[in-house]
């Protein structure tokens, strides 16, 4: 494999074959110093990726190569469905955190293998890690062994679970390369059919705070998905759901857990329960655990209202080491935003989550480390009226005057305020089965 030819003939809009592909997928599985190929070029292939794109047959190749670039778990020796949920990322999205609690106490196992935070968006492996003595790194053993205690596993991608997403998805974070489409497509199926699953759920984000900006560009990227999943055998139901301003009202990782404990207590906000019952009533009709998705709802509603999920979610916990400490566990000093008085009409999403970036809750460099404690709070959301000398925002306070300041432009700049509220606008803006 030449890779100076292959990336040349990419960037000029020429066609990887599957021999190609193949290799550099092998190539990415290994250190350069194997012989494997270097961040640099990968990094090149994936830029020329990002403008020229895919086309079907690269993209079934691309992440065939993916999936089998390591192990394939067979789960079947768990009797019972098994189906796992993925978002493709927004701002204050710690769904899955209480979701596949919920799908667990209804009797549905959650294989769940995630990511870290790319780009503005925050990441489930981080904000798990936001919890004391949290191990995301799991052995297949100990993954089946709390799969099958808790009915729910939450880890990310081990060593021999599709190690070249493991890289690319790294490499893809700090090269500007997250927003493809064959790109996203790859790296969530190949993750999730490596997971011995029988049915997924996709979140594709929309919005100001998505990869995916606009309503059309998410129903091309929900049908790829959902067709490459379609190829593999498996039932794949995709949700289009706004992503025009922050799920809850914390960005973070600490804080984010927190916001999710108060859903599993029965006390979250409407948005984030909205979204979880959706999504796990459809996970519960993949599973075949009931008969429609009314009947699913209903069921994921009352184990967030029963205890039963937050049972499940404390269960996993104590099996991967955690523990959710019993005082407050992130700093409180903070900083106020206003943005004068009015409705609430716009947030800017993306710009919420590049000033939790500012604070450290992500990464901007591939080896940088997470602020756990670094948070925003969005105080004001659209619809609602700021009165006058009322902040729209709170962030946490950060070491030195430069960030605050810079911090706090982003978030003042990232409201828009009028006389009158704006029409209301749906959570689930389409479904595709």
């Amino acid at each position: 494999m030449n890779m100076v030819e292959l990336i040349r003939r990419k960037r000029d809009g020429g066609r990887l074959s599957p021999e190609e592909l193949q290799a550099f997928v092998r190539g990415v599985s290994r250190a350069p110093s194997d012989g494997g190929v270097t961040d640099y070029q990968a990094a090149a292939l994936l830029m020329a990726i990002y403008f020229r794109g895919l086309d079907g047959a690269e993209l079934a190749t691309l992440t065939d190569a993916m999936l089998h670039s390591g192990d394939v778990l067979d789960l079947s020796d768990i009797v019972g469905a098994k189906v796992d949920k993925h978002s493709t990322g927004g701002v204050g999205d710690k769904i899955s955190l209480h979701l596949a609690p919920a799908v667990a106490a209804c009797g549905v196992y959650v294989p769940m293998i995630s990511g870290r935070g790319l780009g503005h968006t925050g990441g489930t492996l981080d904000k798990l890690e936001a919890i004391p003595g949290f191990d995301v790194n799991l052995d297949e053993a100990r993954f089946r062994h709390t799969l099958r205690d808790a009915g729910l596993a939450l880890i990310g991608q081990t060593e021999r679970l599709a190690p070249a997403d493991k890289r690319l998805y790294a490499l893809r974070d700090v090269t500007g390369t997250v927003e493809s489409i064959p790109l996203i497509a790859a790296s969530i199926m190949s993750k999730k059919l490596a997971e011995g699953i029988d049915g997924l759920v996709l979140d594709v984000k929309v919005g100001s705070g998505a990869f995916m900006k606009t309503a059309e560009r998410g129903r091309e990227l929900a049908q790829t998905l959902v067709e490459i999943g379609k190829r593999a055998g498996k039932r794949v139901t995709a949700f289009l759901t706004d992503m025009n301003q922050p799920l809850g009202r914390w960005i973070g990782n600490a804080v984010e857990v927190q916001e999710s404990l108060a859903v599993l207590n029965g006390q979250g906000e409407p948005d984030l329960v909205e979204l979880t019952v959706e999504l796990g009533g459809e996970m519960l009709l993949l599973g075949g655990a009931v008969k429609s998705h009314d009947e699913g709802r209903a069921r994921i509603a009352r184990s967030l209202a029963d205890g039963t999920a937050l049972a499940r979610f404390l269960r996993c916990v104590e099996l991967q080491g955690g523990k959710i400490p019993t005082t407050r566990w992130f700093p409180e000093e903070h900083q106020e935003v206003e943005a004068g008085a009015g409705y609430v009409q716009r947030i800017d999403a993306e710009a919420i989550g590049m000033a939790a970036l500012r604070l450290g809750a992500g990464r901007t460099r591939k080896e940088d480390a997470v602020d756990h404690g670094a948070w925003v709070r969005v105080i004001a959301k659209v619809g609602e009226r700021v009165e006058p000398g009322h902040p729209v925002a709170l962030f946490s306070r950060p070491k030195d005057a430069g960030t605050a300041a810079e911090v706090h432009e982003r978030l003042r700049t990232a409201f828009t305020l009028g006389a009158t509220p704006p029409a209301p606008q749906p959570l689930i803006l389409e479904v595709i089965r």
